[in-house]
């Protein structure tokens, strides 16, 4: 189980922010922590500790006015470690090589691919024609409907009818180089795993995948490693010390090592 730092970045601030709160109407969020420090800082902490796999998440859509400022922080996180972090967060076909070119080293992309609530699959063509599957990561991040997780978009606000199964992600997994995951309802509330999402990420093996959402203690750390059979890798995000938690930075990269 490796760990994957995190960058997120909403109304151009690095933060943390419980993630079923998140709304594009005003721009709103819940937050957990407005950090001082600006995503370069970060990158050039993850660089430090060669944390490579971390991701720069860029929370506001296209539209908002905050986009720029926040576009700015994630540029600045990328060229501060080249090659070192993948980015996401309204990444298409057409703006995907532009984030490669400023040293992304893998683009995510979750509302591109599913598009009214289906898997567009001219959209996933039009991806890995232009940057590769290996050079792709989905965001197959969920929440719960019924006794299901549905893969969610639009920064956690739609559901779609793709549903998180073994065989869904064994179909996905020959389009890109891995998953990214947040269990949208457990994000930013330290509260415990999804354990349940876990369980049915752990059936593929062999294939990296991220897991966020929940993890509040390294007791929470600890259980994900069991059920996730050791096969996941991890983010922590309001948890973690950087962002204002309980949980020291250099104790959960040895936690994971």
């Amino acid at each position: 189980m490796e760990f994957r730092p995190c960058i997120d970045v909403h109304n151009g601030a690095v933060k943390q922010i419980v993630g079923g709160t998140l709304r594009d109407s005003g721009d709103r969020a819940q937050e957990n922590f407005v950090s001082e420090k600006d995503g370069a800082w970060f990158a050039r902490l993850y660089r430090k500790y060669n944390l490579k796999g971390g991701h720069v998440i860029m929370l506001n859509p296209a539209s908002s006015p905050c986009y720029e400022a926040t576009k700015a922080q994630a540029l600045s996180a990328l060229a501060a470690w080249p090659g070192g972090l993948q980015i996401g967060g309204g990444i298409n076909a057409d703006n995907a090589p532009s984030f490669l070119e400023a040293g992304a080293d893998r683009v995510i992309v979750t509302s591109y691919v599913f598009r009214g609530g289906r898997i567009a699959w001219d959209n996933l063509k039009k991806l890995t024609d232009a940057v590769g599957s290996d050079r792709l990561v989905l965001d197959l991040s969920c929440r719960r409907r019924g006794g299901d997780y549905y893969i969610v978009t639009d920064r956690w606000q739609k559901f779609t009818d793709t549903k998180i199964t073994p065989e869904t992600l064994e179909t996905l997994s020959r389009f890109c180089s891995e998953f990214l995951v947040h269990a949208a309802d457990a994000e930013g509330k330290q509260a415990g795993i999804e354990t349940d999402v876990v369980r049915i990420l752990a059936e593929l093996d062999g294939f990296p995948v991220t897991y966020a959402g929940g993890v509040g203690n390294f007791r929470d750390l600890e259980t994900l490693r069991s059920i996730g059979k050791n096969r996941l890798n991890v983010t922590i995000g309001s948890a973690l010390d950087l962002f204002g938690g309980p949980m020291r930075f250099e104790d959960v990269i040895a936690a994971c090592g």
